[in-house]
C-alpha cells in the first residue's frame, strides 16, 4: 500500500529555554521524583516512557505529589491492565469538588471571572466561590438531591453554572450540561437518557447584539423531562421562566457547612455527550477519581498552571473543554468564563480579553487563529500579553502556516501547545509540554501516562504513515461506561471491536520518528484513493492559503467494487469570487502539487456554508450520508449544528445529483 510520508525530522520552531524550564511545574515534579522516589530522568522522553511502562508508579506519584485528599485509602493502584477490566485505586473514597477551592492563602485570589454580552462582568474569589457553593449545596439538599441523583443544566458558560456543578458534585450527585443555544430536541435527546431530578435553566441570553429568547425551548424541555421534580431559573437578562424555583431560593442563607460526600474512585462525576452528528448522542460517564488525577496531571505538567495563573479558553457548556476549564481550579489557577459571540465585536475581542484579565494560558480554535492570520491581527503588538506563557490550539487540525504565524507574533516567549483529545477521555492524548520542542504542523508528542500509538488495519504499530489513533494501556479518565449500558456492550462496540483489548479513538494520525504527531481528521472521513490514504485535515491545509476559498469541506464516496470512487470538494468562495472553470482548474493544480494527482477532486461544488458542530468540527460524515441518500434530519439534529441550515445546500445538491443520473 502506498503512503504519503512526512519528513523524519520535522521543522523545529521552538526549543525550551533551559533557564525558563527550571521554573515550570513539571520541572518541580521531576525534582520531587528525584528526592522522594529516587527517579532521576534526564529527559522528557525518559519521563514519558516511565509514565506508561510503570503505570502504577506514575499514577501513585501523581496522587502523592498533589496530595489527593482521600476519605479512605486505596488498597492498590491498578487491579488489572486489561482495558475493559482495569480498576483504579479500589477501596478509596474521595470527592472531586473538595479539591477545587484552593488553600487558605488563595482565599482572596480571583477564582472565576465571568465575561458576558448579557450582563456586566462577574468576579468571584476562591472564598466567595466556596460560600456560594456551600449555599447552593444546602439548597439542593432541601430539594432532596442525594448521591447518585442527576442534575441537568441548560445553562451558558457563566459563574452560576460553575457553582451549581460544584454543589452537585459535592453531594455525590451526577452533573450533565447542555448549552442553551442547542434546540429543545437536541437537549431532550441528551437529558432524557439520564432522567434528571433537577433542571437548571436560563430564559434567554444575548449573542453579540442579538437577544435570544429560549422560553419556548425550556417549556418543551420541561414537558419532556417527567423526572425533573424541580426547575431552577437562573436570572440572566430581562426574561424569566414562570413557575420555577428562583436561583436566589437556593442561595438562601443557612448555617449548613460546606462538606463533601465521600464516593468511590469510579463514582460518576458527570455525563458528557458525544456530538450526535452520527446518531443519538452517547451518554459518556466520567468518574470523580479519574478526572481529578488526569486534570491535576494535565493542567500542571502540560499546561504549566498553578497558583496565581489564569486560564482563558472560549467554550460552551456542551463541550468537554468546559469541564477541562473548570479543573484549572484544582491547581489553584483562576479561570475566565466567556459567554456570547466570541467574535463580537471583532476578531480582536479574545486577545483584548486575555490582556485585560492577565491570562497566562489562552486556548483558541485553529480556525480562530488562522482567521487572525488572514486578517492581519498582530496580538503581541496590539495588546499587553506579557503574562501569557502558553497558547493552546485544539478541536481541529492546525496547518503548519498557523504554527509559524504564532511564532512570528510571539517569538519564543510563548509555548504553542497544539493538542488533540476528546469527550471520550475528557483530556488531551497528544500535546506539548514546557520541556518539549514545537514542530511546524505537529503536536509535540503523547501526553504523560497515555500509551498512544498509530495502528494500521492489521493492528501493527506504524510510524511515518497514517494509522488509527489507539490507546494500548488503561488511563484513569477513560469512561466508566455509557449511561444505561448495563452490560457494557455499547461501550465495547464503540471502542474495542476493531482491535480487541485496544481503545480505538476514531482519529486518523501519523507519528514521526521524532515522536511528534499530526492528527489529520476523523478516521471515518479519511480519503483513500487507489491505496493512497490522506486525512481531510491535510487536504484543508492545502486550501488554507488559497485566497479564492473562504472555507471548504471534502468527502470521498468509495466505490464498493474497489475503484477510485468519487471525490467531491465543496468550497465556500471568498467574497467576489465565482467558482468557474478557471477557479476550479487553479484549485485542482494546488491540490495536485501539494498532495497527489489522485487527490484532485472529481467535482468542485460551490456552497454557501460549511457545516460545523457546536464544538467547531467540520462535519464530513453527515454530508457523506446525505450524498448516499439520507435526509438532513437523519444525519444530524439542527440543534447540534452551529448553523442549523448549513446542510440544506448539500441536500439540494444530492437531490439534483440523483435526478441527473
Amino acid at each position: 500500500m502506498s503512503e504519503m510520508t512526512l519528513p523524519t525530522v520535522p521543522e523545529v520552531l521552538y526549543e525550551p529555554d533551559p533557564e525558563a524550564r527550571e521554573k515550570t511545574r513539571v520541572q518541580d515534579y521531576l525534582r520531587w521524583l528525584r528526592v522522594q522516589r529516587g527517579h532521576d530522568f534526564a529527559s522528557w522522553d525518559e519521563l514519558r516512557r516511565w509514565s506508561v511502562d510503570s503505570l502504577e508508579d506514575f499514577w501513585q506519584s501523581v496522587w502523592d505529589y498533589f496530595g489527593v485528599r482521600a476519605h479512605t485509602p486505596p488498597t492498590t493502584v491498578l487491579t488489572d491492565r486489561h482495558m475493559t477490566g482495569a480498576r483504579w485505586f479500589p477501596g478509596t473514597t474521595l470527592n472531586y469538588a473538595e479539591h477545587c477551592f484552593g488553600q487558605p492563602e488563595d482565599a482572596d485570589r480571583p477564582a472565576v471571572i465571568g465575561v458576558s454580552q448579557t450582563r456586566d462582568r462577574v468576579e468571584l474569589t476562591f472564598a466567595e466561590l466556596a460560600e456560594q457553593v456551600r449555599r447552593v449545596r444546602a439548597g439542593l439538599r432541601r430539594l432532596g438531591v442525594t448521591r447518585g441523583d442527576r442534575v441537568a443544566a441548560y445553562l451558558p458558560n457563566m459563574p452560576e453554572t460553575l457553582v451549581a456543578f460544584l454543589a452537585t458534585a459535592s453531594l455525590g450527585a451526577i452533573w450533565s450540561a447542555c448549552a442553551p443555544e442547542f434546540g429543545a430536541h437536541s437537549a431532550i435527546d441528551r437529558f432524557e437518557q439520564i432522567e434528571p431530578k433537577v433542571l437548571f435553566t436560563v430564559a434567554g441570553y444575548t449573542y453579540g447584539e442579538k437577544r435570544i429568547d429560549k422560553r419556548a425551548e425550556v417549556a418543551e424541555l420541561r414537558a419532556a423531562l417527567s423526572t425533573a421534580e424541580h426547575v431552577v431559573h437562573v436570572p440572566y437578562g430581562p426574561l424569566t421562566v414562570e413557575d420555577t424555583l428562583p436561583w436566589t431560593g437556593l442561595l438562601a442563607d443557612t448555617d449548613e457547612p460546606l462538606s463533601f460526600e465521600a464516593v468511590p474512585f469510579d463514582h460518576p462525576l458527570y455525563v458528557l455527550f458525544s456530538s450526535g452528528t452520527t446518531g443519538k448522542p452517547k451518554a459518556i460517564m466520567h468518574r470523580h477519581g479519574g478526572i481529578l488525577l488526569e486534570h491535576l496531571k494535565n493542567h500542571s505538567f502540560h499546561w504549566d498552571l498553578g497558583p496565581g495563573d489564569r486560564l482563558l479558553w472560549f467554550t460552551t457548556t456542551a463541550w468537554m473543554m468546559w469541564n477541562t476549564q473548570v479543573s484549572a481550579l484544582l491547581v489553584r489557577s483562576g479561570i475566565v468564563m466567556i459567554d456570547g459571540n466570541p467574535l463580537h465585536p471583532d476578531l480582536r475581542f479574545q486577545w483584548k480579553l486575555a490582556a485585560e484579565t492577565g491570562a497566562t494560558f489562552m486556548g483558541a480554535s485553529p480556525g480562530y487563529l488562522m482567521s487572525c492570520r488572514k486578517e492581519g491581527v498582530r496580538p503581541a503588538e496590539e495588546f499587553d500579553l506579557s503574562r501569557l506563557r502558553q497558547l493552546s490550539a485544539a478541536g481541529s487540525p492546525f496547518a503548519a502556516e498557523g504554527f509559524r504565524w504564532v511564532y512570528e507574533q510571539f517569538g519564543d516567549r510563548v509555548l504553542l501547545n497544539v493538542g488533540s483529545g476528546g469527550t471520550d477521555v475528557c483530556t488531551g492524548l497528544v500535546q506539548a509540554s514546557p520541556l518539549q520542542p514545537v514542530y511546524a504542523g505537529e503536536m509535540s508528542g503523547p501526553s504523560l501516562g497515555v500509551d498512544v500509538k498509530a495502528f494500521d488495519e492489521k493492528g501493527d504499530v506504524v510510524v511515518g504513515e497514517l494509522g488509527e489513533l489507539v490507546i494500548t494501556s488503561p488511563m484513569p479518565s477513560m469512561p466508566v461506561g455509557f449511561w444505561g449500558d448495563e452490560d457494557g456492550s455499547r461501550l465495547r462496540a464503540a471502542y474495542f471491536e476493531d482491535f480487541p483489548g485496544v481503545f480505538r479513538f476514531g482519529d486518523w494520525c501519523r507519528f514521526t520518528e521524532a515522536g511528534s504527531c499530526a492528527i489529520t481528521g476523523r478516521s471515518d472521513a479519511t480519503l483513500n484513493r487507489g491505496g493512497v490514504r490522506l486525512g481531510t485535515g491535510e487536504f484543508y491545509g492545502v486550501l488554507e492559503d488559497v485566497p479564492l476559498v473562504a472555507d471548504a469541506v471534502v468527502v470521498h464516496l468509495e466505490d464498493p467494487q474497489g475503484g477510485m470512487g468519487e471525490l467531491i470538494l465543496f468550497v465556500v468562495p471568498a467574497p467576489g469570487v465565482s467558482v468557474d472553470d478557471t477557479v476550479k482548474a487553479q484549485l485542482a493544480r494546488e491540490i495536485r502539487t501539494a498532495l497527489s494527482p489522485r487527490h484532485v477532486p472529481d467535482r468542485i461544488v460551490p456552497v454557501p456554508a460549511v457545516p460545523y458542530s457546536r464544538t467547531g468540527k467540520k462535519l464530513e460524515v453527515p454530508i457523506k450520508k446525505i450524498l448516499r441518500g439520507a435526509t438532513t434530519d437523519e444525519v444530524a439534529s439542527p440543534g447540534v449544528l452551529m448553523e442549523p441550515s448549513a446542510l440544506d445546500a448539500y441536500a439540494a445538491y444530492a437531490r439534483a445529483r440523483e435526478e441527473n443520473r
